[in-house]
C-alpha cells in the first residue's frame, strides 16, 4: 500500500480517526485534507512551471528530480562534454561524470 502502510494498520488509523474526530466531523476533515492536498499539487506545478521560465531557454524539460545537485551537475557535464566533442580542439578535457 501507500507508504508500506498494511490494511491492519490502515484500519487503525480509521478508527483513530473516527474516535478522536468523530463521525460528524470526520467527512469535513476528510473534505478540507483532499482540498489540501489539491492546493499543494497545484502549488508545486505551479512553481515548477515558474523555476522552467525563470531558468531560460535550455531548461524546458527540467523536472523537479532533475534539481538534485549530483544528477544537475552530471547532466550539464554530460551536454558540455557531447558538444565538446563536435567542436574540433587540441586538448580536451576527459571527465568522467559517473565520478561525481
Amino acid at each position: 500500500m501507500f507508504f508500506d502502510f498494511g490494511a491492519g494498520e490502515v484500519f487503525g488509523l480509521a478508527l483513530l480517526a473516527i474516535i478522536l474526530v468523530g463521525p460528524d466531523r470526520l467527512p469535513n476533515l476528510a473534505t478540507d485534507a483532499a482540498k489540501l492536498v489539491k492546493k499543494i499539487k497545484a502549488l508545486s506545478q505551479t512553481a515548477t512551471s515558474e523555476l522552467r521560465q525563470n531558468l531560460g531557454p535550455g531548461f524546458e524539460d527540467l523536472k523537479p528530480s532533475d534539481l538534485h545537485p549530483k544528477k544537475f551537475i552530471k547532466k550539464h557535464i554530460t551536454n558540455a562534454l557531447e558538444e565538446d566533442e563536435s567542436a574540433p580542439a587540441k586538448f580536451k578535457a576527459k571527465i568522467d561524470p559517473d565520478l561525481l
